[in-house]
């Protein structure tokens, strides 16, 4: 019982380094930031998935092929307290907004910048539970970060489409089942 405390102390404190380093950038924290709200419960829920083994090695397993299959390098592995976290870097180019800001400068004759490129960065957490810590509940998050053609940060967002976290849970128990049975 004291290693699985111990275990979840690490988890906690690498959770809140992982998400201090996401938002390390922003000035200031709103005022809002750690207030949970009906919308806080229903993303979380959007973002976990429980699965039926006890079995977390092979879960992670599962989570880092899949990451990698979506593309995402792995940036940290700490299986000991289950997080894993990739990123991949990809085009942000819209041609909707190139379209407009071409308009407003033919317009205008003022330049406006347009999105170029975006990071976007996935987490998963994984943790023991029910009674006898018989299940597993993965959690992951994604998020994304544009940059414009001058350099700046255009968006700051977390990723929070139902098919996109669905599709990858679905992808998730075909991997959890390759994983576990070795193929």
């Amino acid at each position: 019982m004291i290693l699985n405390n111990n275990i979840m102390t690490k988890k906690i404190v690498l959770l809140f380094t992982l998400m201090s380093l996401l938002v390390g950038c922003q000035p200031g924290i709103p005022k809002d930031a750690l207030i949970f709200t009906p919308q806080t419960l229903q993303e979380r829920q959007l973002q976990t998935r429980r699965f039926d083994t006890n079995d977390e090695a092979t879960i992670l397993a599962a989570c880092a092929s899949l990451l990698q299959d979506l593309g995402f390098n792995l940036e940290e592995s700490e299986t000991e307290v289950g997080v894993i976290v990739g990123s991949k870097d990809r085009s942000a180019v819209d041609a909707g907004q190139i379209v407009g800001a071409i308009f407003v400068a033919a317009l205008t004759g003022v330049a406006m910048p347009t999105d170029t490129n975006q990071k976007m960065r996935a987490c998963v957490v994984t943790k023991p539970v029910g009674e006898n810590e018989e299940s597993i509940a993965v959690r992951v998050t994604f998020q994304r970060i544009v940059w414009n053609s001058q350099g700046q940060i255009s968006k700051r967002e977390g990723l929070k489409d139902p098919e996109f976290y669905q599709e990858f849970f679905n992808k998730l128990s075909k991997a959890i089942f390759l994983e576990a049975h070795e193929i």
